[in-house]
């Protein structure tokens, strides 16, 4: 931390003393010390400042004050900031930018001084010294703003939180309930759900080591649970449609790493190395959150996961490696994420257990519009297929993600997806996916996924977003397997229906609320009949 300017006028004015006696001039020091005492004068804040740098007159190139600071910068090289290196003198300068560049030739023959040089004339000190008393009101104007912010600067160093890792944090409040001609939780008439009132907290850790780097380490606590349909036939927990990007519980709001993972350039690439939490968004372009819809963090985007995003980047996820390849409007990507990749159990651990294989071309089309392409190879034993590597469902229909339950699932995913903005404020996004599972004992099956959403943005005010969307989830569209009753529920008058619509009200920068709807149509592939379903979120959002 550099000295506070008035420090630095004493000590260069005190040093211009200790030169000029040195040379044995007994009046040269006496006006030294006279200097220093004038210095010292209205450093203490005795001389009236100036309060506005518009209440100052130019100095113009034909002034001797102008004359003379520029003889200084050319002596004594104070000024550097010109690419030349030099003072341009064709222009008038505020007395304010004029002190600025005093203060400059100020600390420059101090620094000449306090080094013996003797270079400095004396000729030059007194050029000095008067320039000193002519723009005293300015260099104690420049002196207070200085000091100001060498305070500042000083508080942020002693109280920052480390001098490699930023602390940054996210809590969301949110109010759920269900509604409409069948409840959303089991599809029955009667006893619907109660009115909710639940959490989801983050503090995430970024830490750089090389300032290319950063270490990520996400502290997670939530008790938020999801309004998703159940198929009373197949049971409760395995159903993702209508899951909220905050639904999240840890457990009575225990405290939890639920992401933990290391970028790092390699050459052109960018590399994704996933301890713990990895997803496959985390590493490649979804071609999809330019629409106002994703935020990547699940509070302040769209209030579903189906809406967020293709649901292709939901299947698998936990530890792994990941590639990103820029090459000019292509954007290459692959990545691998598996499940148990730290048990060492029979059928678990990095590459004999469930996993996701990802690889992704994406393409800049221009300045208005993106489009990938992308291809999923997966393995599950038993768990949903499009769980973000976790045990619940975060997309999907009972029946599509129960499938590994039914047998060991391999599956092959298909998927494009792309975004075009029809104007600086108003976004155009469409996914559509396929995926042909083979369940051992069982045969083959195939799903199909697709949405199209539409984003106002700053509607109303800056940073405010309307988005609303249509989707399908996964959902089995027909198979050839025997001896399993599929029968009605494949069948195409039984296709799931998501629309969602939201506002996301930008309230400070740090506050957003975000009130939504979403209407759920035969979500549970029959369940509800031809009934339908409401779930209503109001959603707040604190980030610092």
């Amino acid at each position: 931390m550099k000295t506070s300017l008035w420090k630095s006028l004493s000590i260069a004015s005190a040093a211009v003393g200790v030169s000029v006696a040195t040379a044995g001039t007994a009046q040269a020091q006496a006006n030294n010390s006279e200097l220093l005492n004038q210095i010292n004068t209205y450093s203490q804040g005795d001389i009236a400042q100036v309060n506005s740098v518009f209440q100052l007159s130019d100095v113009s190139p034909s002034d001797w004050a102008f004359d003379a600071l520029r003889n200084l910068v050319e002596n004594y090289n104070c000024i550097v900031g010109y690419p030349d290196g030099t003072f341009r003198g064709s222009r008038p300068l505020s007395r304010y930018e004029f002190a600025a560049g005093l203060n400059a030739c100020l600390q420059q023959i101090e620094r000449m001084i306090q080094s013996g040089g003797s270079e400095v004339t004396a000729e030059d000190l007194a050029a000095l010294r008067r320039l000193i008393n002519e723009f005293e009101a300015e260099l104690a104007t420049l002196g207070a703003r200085v000091d100001d912010l060498e305070g500042r600067v000083e508080f942020l160093e002693d109280h920052q939180f480390s001098t490699t890792t930023k602390l940054s944090g996210e809590v969301v409040f949110a109010i759920q309930d269900s509604f409409g001609d069948s409840n959303a939780v089991d599809g029955l008439d009667e006893d619907f759900t109660e009115t909710t009132f639940s959490d989801r907290v983050r503090l995430t850790l970024e830490t750089s080591f090389t300032g290319k780097d950063t270490l990520i380490t996400r502290l997670t606590a939530g008790n938020s649970s999801p309004l998703s349909p159940v198929d009373q036939e197949l049971g409760s927990g395995l159903d993702g449609v209508g899951f909220q990007t905050f639904n999240l519980d840890t457990g009575a709001n225990d405290v939890v790493i639920d992401w933990l993972a290391y970028y790092f350039p390699l050459r052109r690439a960018n590399v994704y190395l996933a301890a713990f939490g990895g997803l496959h968004s985390d590493y490649t372009s979804t071609t999809f959150g330019a629409a106002g819809l994703e935020d990547f963090t699940g509070g302040s985007g769209s209030l579903t996961q189906l809406a967020a995003s293709s649901p292709i980047y939901t299947i698998s996820g936990g530890s792994g490696l990941g590639f990103n390849m820029p090459l000019g409007p292509v954007d290459i990507s692959l990545g691998y994420l598996a499940e148990d990749a730290s048990s060492s159990a029979e059928g678990a651990g990095l590459f004999n257990g469930d996993y996701g294989a990802l690889a992704q071309i994406a393409f800049n089309l221009g300045e208005r519009a993106e489009l990938g392409v992308t291809y999923v190879n997966s393995y599950q034993q038993d768990g949903p297929i499009y769980n973000f590597g976790g045990t619940a469902a975060v997309n999907g229909t009972a029946w599509a993600n129960s499938l590994p339950a039914i047998g060991a699932t391999e599956a092959n995913t298909y998927g494009v997806q792309g975004k075009f903005s029809l104007t600086d404020k108003i976004d155009i996004a469409a996914y559509g996916m396929y995926t042909d599972a083979d369940v051992s004992d069982f045969g083959s099956v195939d799903i199909y996924s697709y949405g199209l959403g539409l984003s106002f943005s700053d509607l109303g005010k800056e940073g405010n977003v309307l988005g609303i969307f249509a989707g399908v989830p996964p959902y089995v569209e027909s198979g050839n397997a025997e001896g399993v009753a599929l029968g009605d529920r494949i069948s195409a008058n039984k296709t799931p229906l998501q629309i969602e619509g939201f506002y996301k009200y930008q309230l400070t920068d740090g506050i957003s609320i975000t009130p939504g709807v979403i209407w759920l149509n035969n979500s549970a592939e029959g369940a509800f009949d031809e009934e339908s379903t409401f779930i209503g979120t109001l959603r707040t959002t604190f980030t610092f």
